[in-house]
């Protein structure tokens, strides 16, 4: 399935994240917009048919064809962005700053909020018929995650805090790893392959991922989930935010950039010219 070596894979990373730097505001803030609302309709998804069915796995194998369709359409996710971005600085290229990484993350971030939180509004709407009734089962169900995965973690302190951050960075390494497979392929079968795998992992496991989570806690509370924004913010959306950044960037961005870019053998033999220079 045309499958492309790790070097080259990975200098199509630095190239895109180059990309994210130099975006125009409009055009950032629209890709990301529509990201957010895709992803949050594929956790709708996949929780109907986990409630539907009884089945957990069943949705978690599902869940990719969100992810799958806004790659694919070449949309951004801050959890994608936070592993991309810096890499462009990390290489010297011409003009990318940290600056320019922090303006990305920034527009990307919002973007995702507002797609996510329009979905999270439709859906509580067809949820409830309007607001006229209460929840129905999956809309329930989606009450109870939001109470279990902040008030949930509170209960347990700073040990939950610290539980709540393990995730955000396990679920970004899966996520990110996802991102990557996107540019592993030059067919449509081998880049869906290759995300399919590891963010049905993520799902699955439960992971926190800071965007599915702008859709589930924003419904959460208007489906009458026994939390508060403020629960949301401080125990579930920061941390988690941290943690897939430090997934994302640490676990998958750094650790293929200086293993297929930035090898010990080019360090050695940029070393090397530079002393002969001197």
């Amino acid at each position: 399935m045309a499958y492309l070596a790790p070097a080259e894979f990975v200098t199509k990373m630095v190239d895109a994240g180059e990309s994210k730097i130099f975006m125009s505001t409009r055009d950032t803030l629209i890709r990301a917009y529509m990201a957010g609302a895709i992803l949050a309709l594929a956790a709708a998804f996949a929780i109907t048919i986990t409630v539907q069915t009884g089945q957990p796995l069943a949705g978690a194998i599902l869940f990719p064809v969100g992810f799958c369709m806004l790659y694919l359409l070449g949309f951004d996710l801050l959890t994608g962005v936070f592993t991309l971005a810096p890499l462009a600085v990390l290489d010297k290229r011409p003009g990318c700053t940290w600056a320019g990484v922090f303006r990305n993350w920034g527009l990307v971030f919002v973007g995702n909020f507002a797609g996510a939180l329009t979905v999270a509004v439709f859906m509580a709407i067809t949820f409830t018929y309007g607001f006229s009734t209460e929840p129905n089962a999956i809309g329930q169900k989606i009450g109870h995650i939001g109470e279990s995965r902040t008030v949930g973690y509170a209960a347990y302190g700073a040990a939950g805090m610290l539980t709540l951050f393990i995730r955000g960075v396990l679920c970004n390494w899966m996520v990110s790893t996802g991102v990557v497979g996107a540019g592993m392929s030059t067919s449509v079968t081998g880049k869906v392959v290759a995300m399919w795998m590891p963010i049905m992992l993520f799902f699955y496991m439960t992971f926190e991922h800071s965007i599915v989570n702008m859709f589930l806690f924003p419904s959460g509370l208007m489906l009458g989930g026994k939390f508060s924004l403020m629960d949301y913010l401080l125990w579930n959306e920061i941390p988690t935010v941290l943690g897939n950044l430090v997934g994302g960037l640490t676990f998958v961005g750094l650790t293929l950039y200086t293993t297929h870019v930035r090898t010990g053998a080019k360090r050695k033999a940029e070393i090397t010219a530079l002393q002969a220079a001197e």
